[in-house]
């Protein structure tokens, strides 16, 4: 955590200390941005440096805690769902917000598989173990499968779901007439459909009973958050 001094700093200062940061942890990786560069860049001196952070890790710790409250934030809050359907659609819509806020931050985008990991996801999978909860209550999750295991597979799938749908939105969706991966990506699919490719696969790790609660179709409106 940082030190009581950087507290103190304007906002606007912390602020650009961190994006600084930020910006070269991203361009750098987690483990390959030099701390020296890092305070340089941002206008620190390195005496005052260690009066705002115990070092490089506490710096990092610290850039990759905001990352992860701005994902769990671009998701919201899990509320229960009022049906199958619902569910679906309030699925849909956290799922668009977070990946649009990873299409808009790429330097969140970069260091998001490390701020997951980094204690073990815990506020990150309680998200998830909140909305397999939902799924359950309603009949739309399996319930034969430990949820210790149920919900990180599941959040798994999301998070390779949105890496998947933004490289190829970054590449067009396809390399050549057909694609690498099939004759369509992304880029050339209806939003609706990129979601049924997703609830698609999470049909088949929830157990089935997704598909009676959510035919593939159009998206649902963001508006059902």
């Amino acid at each position: 955590m940082p030190l009581p001094r950087f507290h103190r700093l304007p906002a606007e200062r912390r602020d650009l200390i961190l994006g600084v940061a930020r910006r070269l942890f991203a361009e750098h990786g987690a483990e390959g941005a030099s701390y020296n560069r890092i305070i340089e860049a941002a206008g620190v001196s390195k005496t005052a440096a260690y009066h705002y952070f115990d070092g490089r890790d506490d710096l990092l710790a610290t850039v990759l805690d905001g990352v992860l409250d701005r994902l769990l934030d671009s998701l919201g809050p899990w509320r229960p769902a009022r049906d199958g359907a619902d569910f679906r659609a309030r699925f849909a819509a956290s799922c668009a917000a977070l990946a649009a806020h990873l299409r808009d931050h790429p330097d969140d985008l970069a260091l998001a598989d490390a701020a997951i990991g980094r204690t073990h996801a815990g506020a990150w999978l309680d998200w998830f173990d909140t909305l397999v909860a939902d799924g359950q209550r309603l009949g739309v999750v399996r319930t034969d499968v430990d949820r210790g295991l149920l919900v990180p597979a599941t959040a798994a799938v999301i998070r390779a779901a949105d890496a998947w749908a933004l490289a190829r939105m970054k590449t067009g969706g396809a390399a050549g007439p057909d694609g690498p991966h099939g004759p369509r990506g992304p880029a050339n699919l209806p939003a609706g459909e990129v979601f049924a490719q997703v609830w698609s696969l999470l049909y088949g790790l929830w157990g089935g009973a997704a598909a009676t609660a959510a035919p593939a179709g159009r998206e649902e409106s963001a508006d059902a958050r």
